[in-house]
């Protein structure tokens, strides 16, 4: 049956498909990452210096250039084919273990903070450029074995210029409920 749905979609369909399949991957490995025990030590100083970054960052006045440099890099990386979705959900793996920490750090219930970054609009904003990032990487590796790579490039360019204003978007609301909590 799923393969009947793959056969008989468009082109544009099976995109958008394969982003709806990573971003379940994503959220998978995401939550994976989240079940990875943390110390109490550990947890603590992966919050300290987190809570550091941001007075840090908020006192110079470039949280949201911060936000949105770091995650476009990592966004960038995962386009790579082959390697970046192996970096991109180890990335997201490790985002994970974060919210291990910090629910761990703040005496929070693990699925309570887990589901406290599902319902931001950060969230979808970040994993569905993610996902499309990864999802491209998949498609530009397969149309390169294929001979038409320069063509995919096209597509790929396109699909970076959209996650460079998701992950925008996503930075400025990031940093803004970032300040509301501090």
């Amino acid at each position: 049956m799923v393969l009947d749905i793959w056969r008989n979609s468009s082109p544009r369909r099976k995109r958008i498909l394969s982003a709806i399949a990573i971003f379940v991957i994503a959220l998978i490995i995401t939550i994976i990452g989240s079940l990875v025990p943390v110390d109490a030590q550990e947890a603590n100083q992966i919050s300290e210096n987190l809570n550091q970054t941001v007075t840090s960052l908020n006192e110079e006045g470039v949280m949201t250039q911060f936000i949105f440099g770091n995650n476009l890099i990592i966004c960038l990386l995962m386009f790579v084919p082959v390697l970046g979705p192996i970096l991109g959900f180890y990335a997201l793996f490790n985002t994970g273990v974060a919210v291990s920490a910090i629910a761990t750090a703040e005496g929070y219930p693990l699925a309570l903070v887990f589901l406290s970054l599902v319902l931001t609009p950060v969230f979808w904003l970040e994993f569905a450029a993610y996902s499309i990032a990864i999802a491209e990487s998949v498609w530009l590796f397969r149309r390169i074995t294929q001979g038409r790579g320069w063509r995919e490039l096209r597509n790929a360019c396109v699909f970076i210029s959209i996650c460079a204003v998701l992950l925008l978007v996503g930075a400025v609301v990031e940093a803004a409920l970032i300040s509301i909590g501090t």
